[in-house]
């Protein structure tokens, strides 16, 4: 049965007829960014199924904690069971609604092995704690949707150096604001890092250092230049390329 307490009613958003509409232009190819992808109801619906999850559902590490739906991989395979309905609707179908371009009706996930997201990552980030710069891996199709709740951050992305090492500063930072969706995808999944600095204050925004600031639902609540941290919960949509069929008689034990 599917669940109802989600809203699937998309009106009351402005959202875009194509991803072209909305790229962020000074990145490299291709990244998307939508300040307004999940209604405030949504959220914060979502958000209450996040936090009733079972206590076995949370994976707790030093400063932060994540859950894995429906489950984490296990040697770059993803075992066979669908999302549940509360991570599915309204999101994915949303998802698959955006064409690339007005000259391309597919969508973001039409060249990936499975047409759709099938794993989501949710990583609670406290104030002051964040994530090191590293990359996705060859586990996934190089299409990554993230959607924010909660509150807003920085992502930093890093250029490599030709020796492998990092260069200290980000080579560009993208804020995120709750209900926002960042799609990345192309070079800057296979050649970029990315993360989040351990601060509780995001410093020195603007539109010379932010690079979808003119895709921002609100760039005036960071006229200051300063964003202060809150708790940020991030849905890390993904299209895992190997799935295990043993996984399938787990699926009833995954949908609650």
């Amino acid at each position: 049965m599917a669940d109802k307490s989600i809203a699937t009613d998309s009106a009351n958003l402005a959202l875009p007829k194509s991803l072209e509409q909305v790229r962020i232009t000074s990145l490299p190819p291709e990244a998307y960014y939508i300040s307004d992808f999940i209604t405030q109801e949504e959220e914060e619906t979502i958000l209450g199924k996040i936090a009733s999850a079972p206590k076995p559902r949370w994976k707790q590490l030093t400063h932060r904690r994540l859950q894995t739906w429906p489950s984490d991989l296990v040697n770059d395979k993803l075992m066979d069971a669908p999302l549940p309905t509360w991570l599915n609707d309204p999101i994915v179908p949303r998802l698959k609604s955006f064409h690339i371009s007005p000259d391309n009706n597919s969508d973001i996930f039409s060249d990936s092995p499975h047409q759709r997201p099938n794993h989501v990552l949710i990583n609670e980030y406290p104030p002051g704690i964040g994530i090191m710069p590293h990359k996705d891996g060859a586990a996934y199709h190089p299409v990554v949707c993230t959607v924010s709740l909660g509150a807003s951050l920085c992502l930093n992305i890093y250029k490599p150096k030709d020796d492998g090492t990092l260069e200290p500063e980000p080579a560009w930072r993208i804020l995120q604001e709750p209900r926002s969706l960042l799609i990345t995808t192309s070079a800057l999944y296979h050649d970029f890092l990315h993360g989040i600095a351990d601060v509780t204050e995001d410093i020195e925004l603007s539109g010379s250092t932010i690079t979808n600031w003119d895709l921002l639902r609100s760039p005036d609540e960071f006229a200051n230049g300063c964003n202060v941290r809150k708790i940020r919960t991030s849905l890390t949509y993904r299209d895992v390329m190997k799935v295990s069929k043993l996984g399938g008689k787990l699926g009833l034990f995954q949908k609650k």
